[in-house]
């Protein structure tokens, strides 16, 4: 395998270059990159005081539908807000011990991480990176 050095010009020596990394390539962007998606943002979901220990409530923005939780010991979570089952909303759901119960047909997951912990639901809810600033909760997302 040849790769390209600094500066030379492996067209005019006949042969193709290899690149070793996109970086490498000048003025190579992927779509994604170009159109700024995939990049993250901290974005403001609520103020910290407006969900009561072991509670949960619903945050919507560009499209999607979120959930953040308060645990008992003040820490704030967030999860995708709608149950992988049927798609109902979770905020409507109860909170107990860490764990988010869906509305409609009673499946279970752990608020903190995600996981499925209880039929008819099998696969996890996507979580949600979370810090409090000044009284605000913000979530990153991608």
């Amino acid at each position: 395998m040849v790769t390209s050095e600094i500066g030379a010009d492996p067209m005019a020596a006949g042969r193709r270059p290899v690149w070793k990394s996109r970086a490498e390539i000048p003025g190579a962007m992927c779509a994604m990159e170009q159109e700024g998606a995939g990049m993250s943002e901290w974005i403001e979901a609520c103020e910290a005081g407006d969900i009561d220990a072991e509670e949960v409530i619903r945050f919507d923005h560009a499209d999607r539908t979120f959930a953040i939780y308060r645990s008992p010991d003040d820490a704030y979570f967030a999860t995708d807000g709608l149950c992988t089952h049927e798609r109902v909303h979770l905020a409507d759901g109860l909170v107990m011990d860490g764990i988010i119960e869906c509305p409609k047909h009673n499946g279970r997951f752990d608020y903190k991480t995600g996981e499925a912990r209880g039929a008819p639901v099998c696969i996890d809810l996507r979580t949600y990176p979370v810090k409090v600033e000044a009284g605000k909760v913000l979530i990153l997302i991608a």
